[in-house]
Parts: C-alpha cells; sequence; structure tokens
C-alpha cells in the first residue's frame, strides 16, 4: 500500500537576486567612463524593468550589463521577455523588459503533453499558474523532472515541494 507523491512545477524569478542585479548594474553605470554625464537608468516595476538611456549603444550597453550580473547571480534570461527600443522624451531611448512569473496556460498544456506522452503513470493537472504532477512511484516523478529539464521551454522551471 503505497501513498501517492507529488510535486509542483513553477516558474517564477527571484526578486530579491534581480534587484540586486540592478543596483550592481546602477553602480557598474556610475563608474564607468563611457558612462560619464550621460542618462542612463534602470527602474524596476512590479512586473516589468525599464531601461532608458542616451542612445541605442548606451541602451544595449546597459543591457549587456545587466545580462552579465544576471547570470552571475544566477538568474536566468528564459522568464525576461524583451520588448522593442522605442523614444522616449527629450530624445532619449527606453526598453521594456517584461518579468514572466508563473506558468501561462499554453505552456502548461504544453508541459501537460510532455508528461501524458512520457507514458509513465503519473497525472498532471493545471492549477493557476502552476502544475502539479502526482504518481505512485517517485523514480517516475524524478523521471518527469529530468524530461521537462530536457525539453527546449521557453521558460525556467523549478520543481517544488518533492512529497
Amino acid at each position: 500500500m503505497s501513498s501517492e507523491s507529488s510535486f509542483d512545477i513553477v516558474s517564477k524569478m527571484d526578486m530579491q537576486e534581480l534587484t540586486n542585479a540592478v543596483h550592481q548594474t546602477e553602480k557598474e553605470i556610475d563608474n564607468r567612463f563611457d558612462f560619464k554625464n550621460s542618462k542612463s537608468s534602470l527602474k524596476l516595476e512590479k512586473d516589468a524593468l525599464i531601461i532608458a538611456s542616451e542612445d541605442e549603444y548606451k541602451l544595449n550597453a546597459v543591457v549587456d550589463i545587466l545580462q552579465s550580473k544576471m547570470v552571475k547571480r544566477g538568474i536566468t534570461l528564459k522568464n525576461m521577455d524583451f520588448g522593442k527600443v522605442e523614444p522616449a522624451s527629450l530624445g532619449t531611448v527606453r526598453q521594456r523588459l517584461g518579468l514572466k512569473q508563473g506558468i501561462d496556460q499554453e505552456n502548461a498544456k504544453k508541459i501537460n503533453i510532455l508528461i501524458r506522452d512520457s507514458k509513465l503513470k503519473v497525472k498532471s493537472t493545471i492549477q493557476g499558474d502552476q502544475i502539479r504532477v502526482t504518481g505512485k512511484s517517485r523514480d517516475d516523478l524524478q523521471q518527469i523532472i529530468q524530461l521537462l529539464r530536457k525539453a527546449d521551454l521557453p521558460l525556467d522551471l523549478q520543481f517544488n515541494n518533492l512529497k
């Protein structure tokens, strides 16, 4: 008589680490010679990061610095949605980077199809912006985790609450 085991599949960005990466980027912009007297800035909102600069070249440099700081802090770039560069006030340009939190319905369906096609004896259910996978064998659950890590999905997945 074995009980059911389960785990949750989530996609969350560590906002504290992102805040630290933004602060490190701001410090580097303040200290770099090529950014002296430039109007480059980063503004972190609830679901987006707004980057503004004098021209597209400097904006791309700020994005490169931010990406390197994010990678060093272990934040994946898959959960960022890069918007197009648009003109802003006083001849500056800005870019909006959307922050993806949670698994959207389209990707949740893709993940469910991958799990179902694996032919393992597990069930998956979509619960809001996460997916719960249940099964009798913990080995089957581990195989599902390995399958999803190898799958080329457009977002970063974390696996929580393995019980």
